[in-house]
């Protein structure tokens, strides 16, 4: 049974940070290009964040360049994103991906909150 779960998310001031997780199981979590999605109320859904895992090659929106760390530990099945310099306009529901590097398949995780809000 593949789980996505996420965790980590809440409420911040301006200028705080939170780190989200998201624990994988059920699938090769190596054989995976995992990525966090953001999506505010009435937005569409948008990336935020990819790592690869060979190389730990990472790309990012420009909107989050130089506050959010994307990471995974593939021994933990587990990918995170560090989020820094928080702002209200980083508030949303954000969720993680998993995508199959060859057959493009993909797995999504239930979301977690985060609101940034003095």
């Amino acid at each position: 049974q593949v789980q996505l779960v996420e965790s980590g998310g809440g409420l911040v001031q301006p200028g705080g940070s939170l780190r989200l997780s998201c624990a994988a199981s059920g699938f090769t979590f190596s054989s995976y290009v995992m990525s966090w999605y953001r999506q505010a109320p009435g937005k569409q859904r948008e990336l935020v964040a990819t790592i690869i895992s060979a190389g730990g090659i990472t790309d990012y929106a420009d909107s989050c360049k130089g506050r959010f760390t994307i990471s995974r530990d593939n021994a933990k099945n587990t990918v995170y994103l560090q989020m820094n310099s928080l702002k209200p306009e980083d508030t949303a529901v954000y969720y993680c991906n998993a995508r199959h590097v060859g057959t493009h398949h993909e797995y999504w995780g239930q979301g977690t909150q985060v609101t940034v809000s003095s």
